[in-house]
């Protein structure tokens, strides 16, 4: 063994993704994967329907059902920023240091 790792252990799954060139995109269907979640969760705790939804945020049915697809991560901030303000929550995006391992 060196460095105390096993020599019949591979990578972990980010440099496996990383090298096939795919971690950008799992991370992003992740992320999207939680706001959908946050916005639908929130949703119901407020008893707000998708129709009465997408009228407070100013939009359509189908561009709602986009946000709250966890598998389609095409949403803008826009569209995130007005679903937070309708939902009485705040947006917020940053950039984070990558943790090294």
């Amino acid at each position: 063994m060196t460095n105390g790792r096993n020599p019949h252990l591979g990578g972990t799954l980010d440099e496996l993704l990383e090298e096939d060139g795919a971690l950008a995109d799992a991370h992003a269907i992740a992320v999207k994967r939680v706001l959908a979640w946050q916005v639908g969760q929130t949703m119901t705790d407020l008893r707000i329907t998708k129709s009465e939804m997408a009228r407070r945020m100013g939009t359509s049915r189908s561009a709602l059902a986009r946000l709250l697809d966890p598998e389609n991560p095409s949403v803008t901030l826009l569209t995130l920023d007005r679903a937070a303000t309708v939902l009485g929550k705040r947006l917020t995006v940053d950039f984070a240091d990558r943790k090294t391992a």
